[in-house]
């Protein structure tokens, strides 16, 4: 049983890279607090091999990545393509994440979809479409349309991921009507990822404001807040291997400290993380 606690993303949380020399790298830095991260940048757009290949060597051997779904898949712009576009798109996206694939450091692939996608016959099969295809690799996926957790959805969502393999995307989010999804503490798979984005319910939606974006995720967690986590995490661990859970709350800057918090709470001590880079005025002679 493992649980992996990270961050959505490296490079955009100054707490990690004070007092610290970064000429490595602001990867390297963050790999010596955090075993996971998440790759943000794969959802808007397909990454050179070399990226990936330059991340792989920033990270030591048990580091993991989740990468997300380039956008196009997940249907964000709305984009009808014809089955072999589609396959060909997957196919250049597996290619452009081979580094990660050889170095076996992918934790999973996420296809979080857009508040659109909602539960229908039609989205049921793009679903299944996707997992045969990408049938040797683990997906997760994150709803963000209410629809597939209403009472007369919910146990054949759960059912379906089940059968279907997806490994399921639990999110601690604010409950801002149909673009949000309620906590469903239900794995469907060995491993379960679970995404913190943070309570800021009246930031959710957009709401024809401009700063929708940087005011999302604008959150920080409580130690009461977190605690009820821990023991959902007790539970959770009766019925998964394993467990990989992401801070997402960055708009202020939080994810990091609230991640370090919650790693505390449930007592966890990473071994084999990158070495710390020492302050220059850390330490004796």
């Amino acid at each position: 049983m493992a649980i992996h606690i990270g961050l959505t993303g490296w490079g955009d949380h100054p707490s990690l890279y004070e007092n610290q020399s970064i000429s490595s790298g602001k990867l390297f830095a963050y790999a010596s607090h955090f075993p996971v991260v998440e790759v943000d940048t794969a959802f808007y757009a397909i990454q050179p091999q070399k990226n990936y290949k330059k991340w792989v060597e920033e990270t030591p051997d048990h580091f993991s990545f989740v990468i997300k779904a380039f956008h196009t898949l997940t249907r964000h712009d709305r984009e009808q393509l014809t089955l072999k576009d589609l396959k060909e798109l997957m196919d250049a996206y597996i290619r452009s994440i081979e580094p990660v694939l050889k170095a076996n450091k992918l934790n999973a692939i996420l296809f979080q979809f857009p508040p659109w996608f909602d539960v229908r016959k039609e989205n049921i099969r793009y679903l299944r479409v996707i997992r045969d295809y990408l049938k040797d690799y683990p997906l997760a996926i994150e709803f963000r349309n209410r629809s597939w957790f209403e009472p007369q959805f919910k146990q054949q969502t759960i059912d379906f991921m089940k059968k279907e393999k997806w490994i399921h995307t639990i999110c601690d989010e604010p409950q801002a009507g149909e673009g949000s999804v309620p906590v469903i503490l239900e794995p469907t798979n060995e491993t379960t990822l679970i995404r913190f984005h943070g309570r800021n319910v009246h930031g959710w939606n957009k709401n024809g404001r401009d700063n929708w974006r940087a005011v999302r995720f604008l959150y920080r967690y409580s130690e009461t807040e977190l605690k009820e986590w821990v023991e959902r995490i007790k539970e959770l661990k009766k019925q998964s291997k394993d467990i990989t859970i992401l801070f997402n709350n960055n708009s202020g800057g939080d994810a990091a400290d609230n991640a370090k918090q919650f790693i505390n709470l449930l007592n966890i001590q990473y071994e084999g993380l990158n070495p710390r880079q020492m302050d220059l005025f850390d330490g004796g002679l």
